[in-house]
């Protein structure tokens, strides 16, 4: 059964009933993205909270009747979610918050949190019949695209910036996706698929364009409220690139409010590069979403041109959340902080939010009492290079049992 009321514009405010219309608003054209809409009173009925107690498909896939899919294919599907959150206790005491817990979304099959996106696009692609799938991305949902899409028998045309990351791009190209690295950015990137998809009539996987994209996302914070008790922290801290994936967050956890699962939404804090910062920017001057340099080592979040902007806009606004920047150092040094504490390895962007919440601790946005919740979006062996950069490697060592000593004495190991 489909729960989905209809659709409404982020823009103009348009509402459409199913089969009225495409994927974007009519009237607003391709920046009119859609907001799907559900029929919140009837899911009442059904997600309960005996109903999630009982339900044993630990996947996001368990979220299936207020994802607007049809759960013919589900089980043939990757298993796609239910990431681990672990509570923090080390690196808690190093940011000075009250309690921290960390959502590791790189243990998703591709390792990243855009398989949640990329896995409702692909079961929506085969629903339609389509055979090729489409997008274009700065790395992460560019390879789990190639996954999913691999795992179900389609093809997939991947569209990444010259400057995509090597580990990425390897896993796009084994995942039999035909790979168009676009001698440009990311801007140029999205153009050229854009053109392509129209001209082709591939199915488009564009988060920026396709409202189910953010149906997959938003299940990262239903999981969160789960793991939680139904009791979410104060704050969730997330990284932002076109503004999909905060916007994700904040709707999983708006629909469990909705349905009364939980009885407030945290806050959010919307962590950005200084190289990269189009949605700081635009806060801290209170004029409007302008174009932004990609000067980041964070690719997945190196977005001069938001895509999603509203989306972004409202899940702070709404949650009475905020934006912070942190320089590309402090993320650097995110990284090495968040493995010598916990042992979890985030590539950049997936740990720009920790630093992000170091500066909002700082700057008193988060209170030393306030809990907080940071997700880890991608893996740091999706991109080596940079992770080199958050250690320092030793010089080989002489094989004598001295110079060992020496060393371990050095390093503090003995």
């Amino acid at each position: 059964m489909s729960y989905i009321k209809g659709y409404r514009c982020t823009i103009c405010g348009a509402e459409f009933k199913e089969g009225e219309v495409g994927l974007t608003c009519p009237h607003c054209g391709e920046k009119g993205i859609l907001d799907v809409i559900y029929d919140y009173d009837e899911l009442k009925k059904v997600l309960t909270k005996e109903y999630f107690s009982n339900n044993r498909n630990y996947s996001m896939w368990r979220y299936a009747p207020i994802m607007g899919i049809k759960e013919d294919h589900i089980d043939e599907m990757l298993r796609v979610g239910w990431t681990p959150l672990y509570h923090a206790r080390n690196l808690e005491k190093e940011l000075g918050v009250a309690k921290l817990y960390v959502k590791d979304d790189g243990l998703n099959p591709s390792g990243s949190s855009k398989d949640r996106a990329s896995g409702v696009a692909v079961l929506k692609a085969v629903e339609a019949g389509a055979k090729v799938i489409a997008c274009s991305s700065t790395g992460n949902a560019a390879s789990s695209c190639a996954c999913q899409a691999a795992h179900m028998g389609l093809k997939a045309v991947i569209f990444v910036p010259k400057r995509a990351p090597i580990g990425k791009a390897t896993q796009i190209c084994l995942y039999g996706a035909t790979l168009v690295k676009v001698d440009g950015d990311y801007k140029a990137a999205f153009q050229l698929s854009k053109a392509a998809i129209d001209k082709y009539g591939w199915y488009n996987r564009n988060a920026a364009i396709n409202p189910f994209m953010v149906e997959g996302k938003k299940t990262v914070s239903m999981e969160i409220a789960e793991q939680l008790n139904w009791e979410p922290t104060d704050w969730v801290a997330v990284s932002v690139g076109d503004g999909c994936t905060v916007g994700g967050v904040y709707k999983g956890f708006m629909e469990f409010h909705k349905l009364g699962l939980i009885k407030r939404i945290p806050k959010i804090l919307g962590v950005q590069s200084t190289g990269c910062c189009p949605f700081v920017i635009s806060s801290e001057t209170g004029e409007p979403l302008k174009e932004a340099d990609e000067n980041t080592l964070a690719d997945s979040i190196a977005v001069g041109i938001p895509r999603n902007p509203i989306k972004a806009l409202n899940a702070i606004k709404f949650s009475n959340g905020a934006w912070v920047s942190v320089p590309d150092s402090d993320i650097i040094k995110a990284m090495g902080l968040l493995g010598r504490t916990e042992g979890i390895f985030g590539e950049p962007a997936g740990v720009a939010a920790i630093a992000g919440i170091k500066k909002a601790v700082e700057l008193g946005i988060i209170k030393p009492n306030e809990t907080v919740t940071t997700i880890v979006t991608g893996n740091g062996l999706k991109d080596p290079v940079n992770g080199q950069k958050a250690v320092s490697m030793p010089d080989p060592l002489e094989p004598n049992m001295d110079k060992l000593d020496e060393y371990l004495r050095q390093k503090g190991a003995i």
